[in-house]
């Protein structure tokens, strides 16, 4: 059972935001700090990737490990409330996210995907960052 009112709920998941989320405003922090320029949100391609590097023809999403489950992490987990919402509302969250992926991997774009858990050792993260926007 909920601790929370309906409206309590309501508002704070209203509250949860998609995009300039900490995990991707850090992200976005180093990659300018790399010197590299990208596009947000591009709303012609499938997913509206975090960033895309048009020139480059590469994307970086930065997922949030409850939303989009990250495997093995221990912020993926489902709620003990109301699991018959949650388990197929954040298996849906997945599936899309394996098909939007494919979709831009078939039309010649490359995708790294950086988790908000990975985000607290920033280094290894810049690391990997810049080794895939070089290759």
């Amino acid at each position: 059972m909920d601790r929370l009112s309906r409206e309590r709920r309501s508002e704070n998941m209203r509250r949860i935001r998609c995009k300039d989320t900490s995990p991707e405003m850090t992200v976005r922090r180093l990659v300018h700090g790399m010197g590299y320029r990208y596009r947000l949100h591009v709303q012609t391609l499938p997913g509206r990737p975090d960033l895309v590097f048009p020139r480059l023809r590469r994307i970086i999403q930065v997922h949030g490990c409850f939303w989009h489950q990250h495997k093995g992490c221990p912020q993926a987990h489902i709620p003990k409330s109301r699991v018959g919402y949650w388990r197929p509302k954040l298996t849906k969250n997945k599936r899309r996210d394996r098909k939007h992926e494919a979709k831009l991997r078939l039309t010649g774009w490359d995708v790294l995907t950086i988790w908000e858990c990975e985000m607290k050792e920033p280094i290894p993260v810049a690391k990997r960052i810049s080794t895939f926007l070089a290759s």
